[in-house]
């Protein structure tokens, strides 16, 4: 039976930007460019695209935080963590813009054939989502430095233990659509890894 404090929970298509709210992303763990840095050191100015067809995650925890850009302004954004994700159809895309020449797209692929990306003690930090999700299990308002569902803050981030978040053992994310400003993970395994460099905006959605 569904509930929205216990037992499977479905959200259809949202969008969010703060907690309550949940990572459908696998954000590949490779610094591409600007794009992919530790929670704990400063982000960069700009955001990176991420599309996926399927994230099968378990251990699931989400809270909010504040991470910092070298410049010293500080963005807020949702932390989600999985202990561990597999992930179909994986897309990532940022465009840097180079002084003179204009706009350079990278856009890396992984997953897409019968092997998906896994991930383990997977961290993203977003601002903006939309997905078809289901949850089991699901703890909504437990205090962030009290979870035990998922991988638990990640070290280093600007966040407060007490702070609201929430967590479930399993989570299930398809048409997933999100902007990330960093990302972490133990261990990322891409199969079918491609990646491509171009003139102009080619992005992943």
């Amino acid at each position: 039976m569904e509930s929205l404090a216990r037992g499977g929970t479905r959200w259809k298509r949202f969008a969010v930007v703060m907690v309550p709210s949940v990572a459908a992303t696998a954000a590949i763990g490779v610094a591409l460019s600007q794009g992919a840095l530790a929670a704990s050191f400063s982000v960069s100015g700009q955001q990176f695209k991420v599309a996926t067809d399927r994230l099968d995650g378990t251990g699931f925890v989400q809270y909010g935080a504040i991470d910092a850009q070298k410049g010293g302004k500080q963005v807020p954004v949702a932390v989600s963590g999985f202990s561990n994700a597999k992930i179909r159809n994986l897309c990532q895309s940022v465009v840097v813009p180079v002084p003179v020449f204009g706009d350079v797209s990278m856009k890396l692929s992984a997953g897409g054939g019968d092997t998906p990306v896994e991930a383990k003690n997977l961290y993203i930090d977003l601002d903006q989502l939309s997905a078809d999700a289901t949850f089991n299990n699901i703890d909504i308002g437990v205090a962030a430095g009290s979870t035990t569902k998922g991988p638990g803050m990640h070290k280093g981030d600007k966040a407060d233990p007490g702070s609201f978040a929430q967590q479930a053992d399993s989570a299930t994310l398809t048409h997933v659509r999100q902007t990330a400003w960093a990302t972490t993970a133990g261990t990322f395994k891409l199969s079918g890894l491609k990646m491509s460099v171009a003139k102009g905006k080619s992005e992943c959605f």
